[in-house]
């Protein structure tokens, strides 16, 4: 018996999809018997889970990896990052503009960017728990492996939890029949459960970018942290239990050591996607994606030595300014003038004005190439290759004590917050204020993690997602969840919609 990737795989992801290239060995036909007995081959398997974090490219939802699955959606609702219409650029259908605005419908392909990115991760473990099943490994071997196998997974369900709250729970590879809407309160439940069940199988100690005690603690910590937002029961205090269990790591003494190119010696890193350049894989296109076309000769004198930029998101009008001028995480973002690295003169764009970061943006279906600061919280250096080798970085050890500190706040203890805090903005170079509060916490989490793809969730948290800002009015509460994409529910008649989002 071979295990084939056939319409077994193509129902449980929901969805017509293409097997996309990976870049790593995929053992996508194997005889059961002969795989899985040594401990390479036990590797080669499981490393195909954590491949499908990197992305893919397709024609069928936005292209690039990671950053338009991962980033661009959180970001793009929330109160920190717009992708404005520059010129012919950037307009894409207005899949942007409606997210700015919060005008999104289910066909917005932002939103099946995001159900397809961790529906075919799901789908790709469900093909590799079929292998190990089928191996010659024993129960006590197989233990282990499934722990790793399930904990990952129940990462992307926590995310489709987030995004799209009531969504089809599939974990049998085998299962061909087209699956129907488990209600959030059933998807919150079968991530937990998901994660407590693989933590004494899970290894404690600190291996980078692996499935850990300490990852799998640290996703039921957000999973409890945003309870109240995702089920309507508060969890404050498990939040701070699972924060407490996470151990071996500390805050690095230079903030944006975490955001290097190397950036996998970082002390404070929990949990990243690896990217490599050598090894082929996709990239990190994190601060590409943002910068304008000739930002390269910032870099570079001849510009050949920086591979692209694409002039895309950047902050909306206020967050830079958020930061105090002493806030060393200040530098996260690029403004002013750009200065060519050749002559030392300011660059010229093409209609022949200064390349000057802007923090105001006229609107955001009608801005002008330099307008919005721009990303560069990751490093920017000449040499780089297509494919980045950054590390994109998904959980830290910050987030950890932030965790504990908002806990402690809305729990009626903010002393108790302090040395949570203490630790953060020391670093940053900030003073702790004397009352610490919620808007002090939400502003900290702006600061803290500007551009890591989560303020839309913290948005949620605090209620401030549903506030007018720029270039947005007042949000309707259904909107906390986005639609099931509409090629999705033609897909699959077994599916209900979200309420308040149009049927077709």
């Amino acid at each position: 018996m071979k295990i084939k990737i056939t319409a077994a795989l193509f129902i449980s992801m929901l969805f017509t999809i293409s097997c996309t290239n990976l870049n790593e060995d995929l053992y996508d036909k194997v005889e059961d018997g002969n795989f899985g007995n040594t401990p390479k081959e036990v590797d080669a398997l499981v490393g195909g889970a954590y491949s499908s974090l990197r992305g893919f490219a397709d024609g069928i939802s936005n292209n690039y990896p990671t950053s338009e699955y991962v980033f661009f959606l959180e970001e793009t609702v929330s109160d920190e990052a717009t992708i404005p219409t520059r010129g012919t650029n950037w307009y894409d259908g207005g899949q942007y503009q409606d997210a700015q605005k919060h005008t999104w419908k289910p066909d917005n392909r932002l939103i099946l960017s995001a159900w397809r990115y961790n529906y075919t991760g799901i789908a790709k473990i469900n093909s590799i728990i079929y292998q190990v099943d089928k191996s010659a490994l024993t129960d006590a071997a197989k233990a282990p492996i499934y722990a790793e196998l399930k904990a990952l997974r129940a990462y992307y369900y926590y995310n489709l939890l987030d995004l799209f709250g009531n969504v089809p729970i599939v974990t049998d590879f085998q299962d061909t029949s087209l699956p129907s809407n488990s209600t959030r309160k059933q998807v919150y439940d079968f991530v937990e459960k998901e994660l407590t069940d693989a933590i004494p199988h899970l290894t404690g100690n600190v291996v980078y970018s692996k499935m850990t005690k300490n990852v799998a603690y640290s996703i039921l910590a957000r999973l409890y942290l945003n309870s109240e937002a995702f089920i309507g029961t508060a969890r404050w205090q498990d939040c701070i239990s699972m924060c407490q269990k996470i151990t071996g790591y500390t805050l690095t003494p230079d903030f944006f050591a975490n955001f290097a190119t190397e950036n996998q010696k970082s002390t404070e890193i929990i949990f990243a996607i690896p990217y490599d350049s050598k090894a082929g894989t996709v990239g990190n296109y994190m601060n590409s994606m943002s910068c304008h076309y000739l930002h390269k000769l910032t870099i570079s004198a001849s510009g050949n030595d920086y591979p692209w930029s694409a002039n895309g998101m950047c902050a909306q009008p206020g967050v830079y300014s958020a930061f105090a001028d002493k806030d060393k995480r200040k530098k996260c973002m690029v403004a002013g003038d750009q200065i060519s690295v050749a002559t030392g003169q300011v660059i010229l764009m093409d209609n022949g004005e200064p390349l000057t970061y802007t923090e105001e943006v006229t609107s955001v279906a009608d801005a002008k190439e330099n307008q919005g600061v721009r990303l560069g919280k990751y490093e920017m250096k000449a040499g780089e290759q297509w494919e980045r080798d950054h590390d994109f970085v998904l959980i830290r050890y910050a987030e950890i004590l932030m965790m504990q500190a908002e806990c402690y706040v809305r729990l009626g203890s903010p002393d108790l917050a302090k040395p949570f805090l203490q630790q953060v903005t020391a670093r940053a170079g900030e003073e702790m204020p004397a009352t610490i509060d919620l808007h002090f916490i939400d502003q900290e989490l702006l600061k803290e993690f500007t551009f890591e793809g989560r303020r839309r969730t913290d948005n949620i948290r605090f209620g401030t997602f549903f506030d007018a800002w720029w270039e947005k009015g007042t949000t309707e509460k259904y909107r906390a969840i986005f639609p099931i994409p509409s090629t999705v529910m033609t897909t699959n008649k077994n599916l209900k919609q979200n309420p308040g989002y149009p049927v077709n």
